[in-house]
C-alpha cells in the first residue's frame, strides 16, 4: 500500500527507522569504538531490510546520533542518493543560562541545519520538520527561511511534527513551500487518534486530547501522518509488564496470539495496527537492535482483517466500543 510521502519523495519506505539510538547516550563525550560499531550495525541491518527512510533531529544524544550517521554514510559511497533523511529542528536543551525551550525563530532554524548537515556531511536534507510547537513562532519569519533554504538547495522538503490541525493550517497559509509530514505519537497504547474518531458526535464521552480532523486534513491534503513511539517502547513485543494494567497484559496475550496465527513477529502485528488505517501511518520505528529491525520490518507482509484490528482496539481500552 502506497503512502503519501510517495508523492513527494522518491526512494522512501513504508517504515521509517528512527535514528535517536545512534550515538550511545545523551551526553557530549566523544562517540566510542562500539557506538560506532553498534550504529553501523543497526543502519546496515536497517538497509538491508529494505528500510530507505532515515529520521533525525539535531538533538538527538546532543547531535551525536547525526555525527555517528555521517560517518556511515562517509563508509557507504552512492547509498545518499538512495535514502532519505529526514531531521528536525526547534528544541533547545538547557545549557548554561540557557532554559530548555522550543525556538522555531528563523535564526536558530537556519543555524540548526547548518549544524545538521555538517555533522550528517551531506550537501541537503530531503525533508525538514519543526519538532514541536514554539508559542513565540513568527510564521511569516518560518515561511521565509524555509524558502531560503528551499532555494539554497539545503532542504527539499518541510512539514511539522507535534502539531494540530489548526497550527498546520496556521503555518501553511503563509508557507509557499507545501508541509509534507506530521509526526505525531501513535501507538496500539496512544490510541488517541481513533478514539477521536469514536466519539464523534459523543461530546460527554470525549476525553482524549487529540487534535480533532487531524487525520482528514492530511489525508485531503496529502500531509504524511508519521507514528513516533509506533512499538510502545516494547510494550506488547517483550517488555517486562508483570505491574502494568490488566488491559496492557491482555494487549500482549492477544499480540502474541495473533503473531503466531499471522506467523509473524509481535513487532510486525503492533506496527501493522497502524499501517492498517487508512490514514496510510508511516512507524517509526526506535529500535537499534538487528532483530528487532528485522521483525519489525515484517510487518510489510501483515494485513491484519477488520476483526483482529478491532480486537486488538477493544482489549488495549480494556472495554467495549462506546
Amino acid at each position: 500500500m502506497s503512502i503519501p510521502l510517495q508523492k513527494h519523495v522518491k526512494n522512501t519506505s513504508r517504515i521509517a527507522f528512527g535514528c535517536m539510538g545512534l550515538g550511545g547516550s545523551w551526553d557530549k563525550n566523544t562517540l566510542t569504538k562500539s557506538q560506532l560499531r553498534e550504529a553501523h550495525d543497526a543502519v546496515n541491518t536497517a538497509l538491508e531490510s529494505g528500510i530507505r527512510f532515515f529520521d533525525h533531529a539535531d538533538i538527538y544524544c546532543h547531535g551525536k546520533s547525526e555525527s555517528v550517521f555521517g560517518e556511515i554514510l562517509m563508509s557507504m559511497p552512492n547509498v545518499r542518493e538512495q535514502i532519505v533523511i529526514q531531521s528536525k529542528c526547534g528544541i533547545r536543551l538547557e545549557e548554561g543560562s540557557l532554559v530548555g525551550q522550543y525556538d522555531a525563530s528563523a535564526d536558530w532554524i537556519q543555524t540548526s541545519v547548518e549544524a545538521s548537515l555538517k555533522r550528517l556531511k551531506t550537501d541537503y536534507l530531503d525533508i525538514l520538520l519543526i519538532h514541536r510547537p514554539d508559542p513565540l513562532m513568527q510564521v511569516e519569519e518560518v515561511a521565509d527561511v524555509f524558502n531560503r533554504l528551499h532555494n539554497e538547495g539545503k532542504v527539499k522538503h518541510f512539514g511539522v511534527s507535534n502539531m494540530h490541525v489548526h497550527q498546520i493550517k496556521y503555518l501553511q497559509y503563509y508557507c509557499d513551500v507545501p508541509l509534507i509530514v506530521n509526526q505525531l505519537e501513535m501507538s496500539l497504547f496512544k490510541y488517541g487518534w481513533v478514539e477521536e474518531t469514536l466519539h464523534a458526535g459523543n461530546a460527554p464521552l470525549n476525553t482524549t486530547h487529540w487534535s480533532g480532523g487531524q487525520l482528514e486534513h492530511c489525508a485531503m491534503n496529502d500531509i504524511q501522518i508519521q507514528a513516533w513511539g509506533s512499538l510502545a517502547q516494547g510494550l506488547f513485543s517483550g517488555r517486562d509488564i508483570s505491574s502494568e494494567s490488566l488491559a496492557v497484559q491482555n494487549t500482549a496475550a492477544l499480540v502474541a496470539e495473533l503473531a503466531a496465527e499471522y506467523q509473524t513477529t509481535k513487532e510486525a502485528i503492533v506496527l501493522g495496527w497502524l499501517m492498517r488505517h487508512p490514514a496510510n501511518v508511516q512507524p517509526v520505528i526506535g529500535t537499534i537492535q538487528p532483530e528487532r529491525i528485522k521483525a519489525c520490518t515484517e510487518a510489510n507482509s501483515v494485513l491484519l482483517s477488520r476483526n483482529h484490528w478491532y480486537k486488538l482496539l477493544v482489549t488495549a481500552r480494556g472495554q467495549a466500543l462506546p
